[in-house]
This record gives C-alpha cells, sequence and structure tokens, in this order.
C-alpha cells in the first residue's frame, strides 16, 4: 500500500530511464496498487518499453455485490498481465485460504490472466520441520484444477518478509528444487520459480546464483526506484 497515481507515475519515469538497455536481458514487472494501474500503464505505453504490467491481488468473480474488490475482468480492461495471489499478507492479514487462493487463480486462468502464487512457511513451522509439507500443500491446493502453464511460483518464507532476515542461498535452493520437483512430478511442466523474502541489492548476486532460482519478487525494496534498479542490474 505504497504510491499514488501520481507518485507511481513519478516513479517510472525514473525507473524506466535507469533499466534502459537492461530489457532484453532481465523480466521486468512491476505491481502498483490498483489505483495507481493506469497511470503506470500509460507511462508504459508512452516510453514504449517491456514491462509486465502487475496487479497485487484479485476477486474470483468476474462481477457482483462484492463491494472493494477488484474482478479479474477489470484488471484485464486496464492492462493487466500477471497478479500476484496468495502473498503471505493476504494470507495473514486478510485470512485467505488455499480454497479462496484456488479459486482466484482459477479466475485468472479464465480471463487470460497470468498468476504469481505465493508460498511459504512460517518460522514455527520451519523450526518444526514442516516447510516440504506445508509448501506442498499450498502448491496442491492452490493449483488444483488450474492450468499451469502461464503460471509463477514464488517461495516467500514468512519468517524473512519485512524483518531483514534472508533465507541463505542454500536454504532458498533447497525449497525451489523441491517446487520444481513437484510440479514436474504432478504437472509434467517446468514453471518459474522466483524468491521472495528481504530481497536487496546486496543479495540478490548470491540468491539468483542458485541452480533452480529464478528470479525475485522484491517487496520493500522495489518502492524506491534507484534501490529496485540496483536490484535488477546485480541480476546481470
Amino acid at each position: 500500500m505504497h504510491l499514488g497515481p501520481q507518485e507511481s507515475a513519478a516513479f517510472m519515469e525514473v525507473f524506466i530511464e535507469k533499466c534502459k538497455g537492461l530489457y532484453e536481458f532481465v523480466d521486468i514487472g512491476v505491481a502498483p496498487p490498483f489505483i495507481s494501474i493506469p497511470a503506470v500503464r500509460e507511462v508504459i505505453r508512452k516510453k514504449d518499453i517491456p514491462i509486465h504490467l502487475c496487479a497485487q491481488n484479485a476477486h474470483w468473480e468476474d462481477r457482483g455485490a462484492f463491494t472493494g474488490e477488484v474482478s479479474p475482468a477489470m484488471l484485464r480492461e486496464a492492462g493487466v498481465e500477471y497478479v500476484i495471489i496468495g502473498h503471505s499478507e493476504r494470507r495473514e492479514y486478510f485470512f485467505e485460504s488455499d480454497e479462496i487462493i484456488n479459486r482466484k487463480l482459477n479466475a485468472l486462468k479464465k480471463n487470460g490472466l497470468k498468476g504469481i502464487l505465493c508460498v511459504g512457511e512460517k518460522l514455527e513451522e520451519r523450526e518444526a520441520g514442516k516447510t516440504m509439507q506445508i509448501i506442498k500443500r499450498q502448491i496442491e491446493k492452490g493449483l488444483e484444477g488450474v492450468e499451469v502453464e502461464g503460471i509463477v511460483i514464488a517461495y516467500e518464507p514468512v519468517w524473512a518478509i519485512g524483518t531483514g532476515r534472508t533465507a541463505s542461498p542454500e536454504i532458498a535452493q533447497e525449497v525451489h528444487e523441491f517446487i520444481k520437483d513437484l510440479i514436474k512430478s504432478k504437472w509434467d511442466k517446468e514453471i518459474p520459480v522466483i524468491y521472495g523474502g528481504s530481497v536487496k541489492p546486496e543479495n540478490i548476486k548470491s540468491l539468483i546464483s542458485m541452480k533452480d532460482i529464478d528470479g525475485a519478487l522484491v517487496g520493500g525494496a522495489s518502492i524506491n526506484p534507484h534501490t529496485f534498479f540496483e536490484i535488477i542490474k546485480n541480476c546481470l
């Protein structure tokens, strides 16, 4: 919940200029708040650059009496390509279950949108040795009946979000490998798996050097265009 329309447009003007020359090497997406999506889309259109426009959430219905919600159909009309579903903050603060997340992912696919499914364990679950059990449940229930083509999975250990703590590259790699093996065995597909959790310019290079870490879901560090650019630059 950062950056209204004017701030978002100003952010994009600076960010796009800094990222010149990087677009052919790195896929970049931005997920502004709903109210800022049109302003961001206009800057992307005006500059004619290949940045993916994303949203932070969506409802599971196309229309109806769901006050305050935004539907996949509305997002598609607004030019959105990807939608983040099941972020740990949605699960924790808004009590989104695996079943709700599954309904949302199915709704996205029906509307031709791509989903970024977030999964991750809490500290007590990791300490109890339940990490893989939690990840397996979240993926299998979240993707039930969903065509996985066009899905991205973001592993975001809840204990590393906004805490300054980052899963070591080795810890993250272990979970990413497990996720990729699960997707391959259950759906016979290969899809991108990205890491989220206190990603910073200082740690991105060591993270993406791991074999099964395909990129990053950047949270707080993406609010500043200069810091976000440094993360992207350090991916190369």
